[in-house]
């Protein structure tokens, strides 16, 4: 298992740095820069075009693996020279790749929408509709939701929304340095665990996706850290908000070796950015407000107006995924109770999170009154 950890993470950990620097050097001539403004956070212009740092940073190692597999199934490379775990899953590799560029090719389509964003800017019906048609594509391909009830329509519908549900995600959580792309990779972590811990044969495939898109954000989050230097832009937030939205449905939670139950681990493990987008929505529509324009209602900006610094805001909300991801590793071990005492543990980070944005709400209109009663 650490050869595969390594063999995934490293490469593409390190290819997504190096892409990175070129990417910081070359935006502003290719107009992606993100400049200050509105409900924005940075206060200079920053490089955006990281989304094609983490891009290049999967699609380069996996198209390398699929030229490994070809090379051997064809007798170009002696098999004896690759590790035995490559050897044994070589077919079964083989055999996936065809819906694997699939999944990339339509992914790779988001980020180029998300580019064009990213440049000229687009209006959310069409952003929000170009999501909705891959989404449905991903699920015309087959890939849909396990729920252990036969109504296919029903199941496809629910499908096409987490898709496009986790696309707007990561997309919303990306408005502070390192937020979006940390998220991410806690996430991808936390499910990589889960495919290699599960009970029978482990999801070596799927496992191996996860890690890939790891060492890709690992890589970029070198240049997205506090103080940011480089922006993942719409094009990064789609791409793996996509990226993680489809693997949650390829993989297997549940089975005849796994409670019903463990197929919860993707709603442990990606709470708190669907929570954050859910809030976010209903406070901008019970406000009046377009649930589709930005502003600085979100988490990590009420964290900011409690008095955290936006460093140690990205830290909390680490913290708070990775307590809800962490019980995902525990769902296909315990019964039925052990299932619920988990979901409790979820509901009661999020209340917490929500108990602090009360706070940091009331806190937000005490100030606003009485700056109005000095002037």
């Amino acid at each position: 298992m650490s050869w595969l950890i390594l063999s995934t993470t490293v490469p593409a950990m390190l290819l997504a740095w190096t892409v990175g620097d070129v990417v910081r050097s070359r935006a502003a001539g290719w107009g992606l820069v993100d400049r200050p403004g509105g409900h924005k956070q940075h206060r200079q212009p920053v490089p955006l075009g990281g989304g094609l740092a983490i891009w290049l940073a999967v699609v380069l190692p996996l198209a390398s693996l699929h030229a490994v597999v070809w090379l051997v199934q064809h007798g170009w490379l002696a098999g004896d020279l690759l590790p035995e775990l490559f050897r044994v899953h070589l077919d079964g590799m083989a055999s996936q790749f065809g819906r694997l560029w699939m999944i990339l090719a339509t992914g790779t389509g988001l980020l180029i929408v998300g580019l064009v964003d990213d440049v000229r800017g687009l209006g959310w019906p069409i952003r929000l509709g170009l999501q909705t048609v891959a989404a449905m594509l991903m699920v015309w391909q087959g890939w849909q939701m396990t729920l252990f009830f036969d109504w296919p329509f029903c199941t496809a519908v629910l499908s096409v929304l987490w898709i496009v549900g986790l696309i707007n995600s990561f997309n919303m959580l990306d408005n502070m340095d390192g937020l979006s792309s940390g998220v991410a990779a806690i996430a991808a972590a936390i499910l990589a665990g889960v495919m290699l811990t599960t009970p029978g044969q482990p999801q070596l495939f799927v496992a191996g996706l996860l890690l890939v898109l790891l060492g890709a954000l690992l890589g970029f989050l070198r240049h997205n850290r506090f103080p940011a230097c480089l922006f993942m832009g719409d094009a990064g937030s789609y791409w793996i908000g996509f990226l993680l939205a489809v693997i949650t449905l390829m993989a297997t939670f549940a089975g005849e070796q796994t409670p019903r139950h463990a197929i919860l681990a993707p709603l442990c493990v990606l709470a708190v950015p669907l929570y954050d987008t859910a809030s976010v929505i209903g406070l901008r529509l019970l406000q009046g407000h377009s649930p589709f324009v930005g502003d600085r209602r979100h988490f990590s900006h009420r964290l900011v107006a409690l008095g955290l610094s936006e460093k140690h805001a990205v830290w909390t909300i680490y913290l708070a995924t990775a307590t809800c991801g962490l019980g995902a590793c525990l769902l296909h071990q315990v019964n039925l109770i052990g299932a619920i005492v988990v979901g409790l543990m979820v509901v009661c980070v999020l209340a917490l999170v929500a108990v602090l944005e009360i706070a940091a709400g009331r806190r937000l209109a005490e100030r606003s009154t009485s700056e109005g009663e000095i002037k």
